[in-house]
């Protein structure tokens, strides 16, 4: 497990599940107790107890070991910054002069989200492409999300977490990098550019970006789009059904971390519920859309760190004023918008240059480097493709 380091020494990680921590989760989803299903057991009242039945039963036969193998043929890290353990994930490709790309993930995900993206990222030939789209990349956990962990002191804004975000590029030798980032890294992303806009070459982001809308009147509403009128539309529909969460988490995280820590079936259902709340195509199941190893892999990472009340806490206990985080950094900025997406590009204007928007109708959700990931990579790579330049790494 994670362990604070309290010098800027980064030192080697390797992921070590305990047996008996295996053992316990097995013997808790084994005599895991459900509730009677409510009527109609669907997807309106959370996640039904039929399906969840059948999860946690896949759960429990899971293969951690040979998924905990895999994953550390990746070259893990932790270090001290501010004094919180950070994980982080780095791979430095073979191409001379690979540009850094600091890749920042969201709730209820982590680092797993861009695993897959490594290759493609460090070796594009190797992927179909050319080496002139070379990466290197570093992947954090997010403060208070799996690894890095346990949560120190309170104050995690998406400003701190960006200034330890170029902490760790300083770390590792990086003057000048690029950086990416969906949901709460959408937000953390920009603030990278703005804190160290002589440093960041350009912020790509997948999902929401900048600020919504609020009040429209008729007239604002009529000069819309009909795409950018159906994403009103759902932003609407997610502030009077599908922001409950939010309020729980920002308001009592401790409560989350209870139940998550104690039973891994309330950890379960909690993420689940987004999962499919937040992929496409609404119908699909989770596991359909991106992978067993990543809805059980993630599942058991958050488990076996307990830090599901600590991921929460960070994630929606923001208490941070707005004008440090709408001023325009000036840096290049790209955005796409997969079909589950709500970005409106002229609202992510006032707060962002904007010099590539791609909206992907039809296709894609939240979890865009899982979901699309070829769409995804192909954005990535053409968005930075013209700002790469000269830079020093």
């Amino acid at each position: 497990m994670a362990t604070s380091h309290s010098s800027p020494t980064v030192s080697p990680f390797r992921i070590e599940i305990p047996e008996e921590s295996l053992a316990d989760l097995r013997s808790r989803l084994r005599s895991a107790r459900f509730p009677q299903p409510l009527p109609g057991d669907d997807w309106d009242t959370g996640v039904p107890v039929a399906y969840l039945r059948r999860l946690v039963e896949a759960w429990e036969g899971f293969d951690w070991r040979a998924f905990e193998a895999r994953l550390n043929r990746l070259p893990h890290h932790t270090t001290d910054i501010d004094g919180q353990t950070i994980h982080f994930v780095h791979v430095r490709s073979a191409v001379p002069g690979a540009l850094p790309l600091l890749l920042t993930h969201g709730w209820p995900g982590s680092f797993l989200e861009f695993v897959d993206l490594i290759g493609p990222l460090t070796d594009p030939e190797a992927h179909g492409g050319t080496a002139a789209d070379a990466f290197d990349v570093v992947i954090p956990s997010l403060p208070g999300f799996v690894f890095s962990t346990p949560l120190h002191g309170t104050g995690w804004t998406f400003t701190r977490i960006a200034s330890a975000w170029i902490t760790l590029m300083d770390r590792l030798g990086y003057r000048r990098f690029a950086v990416q980032g969906g949901d709460l890294g959408a937000a953390i992303a920009p603030q990278v550019g703005r804190l160290a806009a002589d440093r960041v070459i350009g912020v790509h982001v997948n999902g929401a970006l900048g600020d919504f809308a609020g009040e429209m009147d008729e007239e604002a509403l009529a000069s819309l789009t009909p795409l950018e009128q159906d994403r009103m539309r759902r932003i609407g529909e997610f502030m009077r059904s599908g922001f409950g969460y939010i309020a729980v988490q920002s308001t009592r995280p401790g409560l989350i971390g209870v139940m998550a820590a104690d039973s891994p079936v309330a950890q379960l259902a909690w993420i689940v519920d987004k999962l499919r709340a937040w992929t496409h195509p609404l119908d699909a199941l989770p596991e359909e859309v991106l992978g067993w190893d990543f809805v059980l892999g993630n599942a058991s990472l958050y488990w076996f760190t307990a830090c599901a009340g600590a991921a929460a806490y960070v994630g929606y206990a923001q208490r941070e004023e707005p004008e440090a985080t709408s001023r325009n950094s000036g840096v290049p900025t790209g955005a796409v918008q997969f079909a589950h997406d709500i970005g409106i590009r002229r609202f992510a204007e006032r707060s962002n240059t904007i010099v590539r928007w791609t909206d992907v109708e039809g296709r894609g959700g939240h979890f865009a480097a899982l979901e699309e990931p070829e769409l995804f990579l192909d954005d990535l790579q053409a968005f930075f493709r013209p700002l790469r330049g000269v830079h020093s790494a």
